[in-house]
């Protein structure tokens, strides 16, 4: 009997705080032992922050995204693979998992290709350069399934290059999203640091149990999907759409909800 699979999004405090790190990973790790597939997908926004500060590369950001030069992309790759990856990695072999460290580009998994922003300035559409920013062109699933076959946990850092081995940074929840469509998962859950959508933000008892697309167009319109959540709740209409079976966003801050990730009392469920 084939394996269900969950594709995890990681990020947010449970990615920064030492103590919340193990116990999100330990959780994910109990999946694991009950025989379900495992695979994450991380960013490191907070990593990326400090290392630039750290090197004086300052960020310009065009609509909420990080215009990404050549000298900029050494040292997010420098985050994401050297330290972020190589950190998750090391803390679940040290909780007696067995995780395999990859990028986009390992074994040609995902190949990129630009993104092109677009943008209405005084009523007309322009095309703004980002840079070494991209989107995911492509996904090859065979070193994924090599690594599910011989029961390891692939950790998977959101860059890739193009076909001419030009490296993009590319936004972790869309990156984490595509990957889960294309792998067909049966769970992609997004980790953050909230609940799940809320009706108001202000008020935590609004959440949102469950969205399907027609509701989701609606509150994009209201307002009521703002911010952040925006590309978070994309990611998961993009994976149902390319394949992935459902798609949850919880609190990453509060791990025990990994283990319930079935029972309707926690999070916002998506579905088409």
């Amino acid at each position: 009997m084939k394996k269900q699979t969950i594709l995890f999004k990681y990020g947010g405090n449970a990615m920064t705080n030492t103590l919340l790190k193990k116990q999100v990973l330990k959780n994910i790790l109990s999946l694991k032992k009950k025989g379900f597939n495992v695979i994450i997908s991380h960013g490191g926004g907070p990593f990326i922050k400090n290392i630039l500060e750290q090197v004086g590369v300052e960020s310009e950001f065009i609509d909420g995204q990080r215009v990404t030069t050549p000298e900029a992309f050494k040292y997010i790759e420098m985050a994401l693979k050297g330290q972020v990856n190589s950190d998750l990695v090391n803390t679940i072999n040290t909780l007696g998992g067995k995780a395999v460290g990859l990028s986009g580009n390992d074994g040609q998994t995902v190949t990129a290709e630009k993104r092109l922003h677009k943008r209405v300035v005084d009523g007309k559409e322009e095309i703004v350069d980002l840079g070494q920013v991209g989107n995911i062109a492509k996904v090859d699933r065979t070193l994924i399934d090599v690594l599910f076959d011989n029961d390891y946990i692939p950790v998977i850092a959101c860059i890739a290059s193009d076909e001419n081995g030009v490296g993009y940074n590319i936004n972790g929840d869309s990156f984490a999203g595509t990957i889960a469509g294309a792998i067909n998962v049966e769970q992609f859950i997004v980790l953050t640091d909230v609940d799940g959508l809320l009706m108001n933000k202000d008020n935590p008892d609004s959440i949102i149990r469950s969205l399907n697309f027609y509701k989701i167009k609606k509150l994009k319109s209201d307002g009521i999907i703002q911010g952040g959540m925006i590309p978070k709740i994309e990611a998961c209409e993009n994976a149902i759409i390319a394949g992935a079976k459902s798609a949850k966003i919880i609190n990453g801050k509060k791990p025990d909800q990994i283990l319930s990730i079935d029972e309707d009392k926690f999070g916002t469920l998506i579905r088409k």
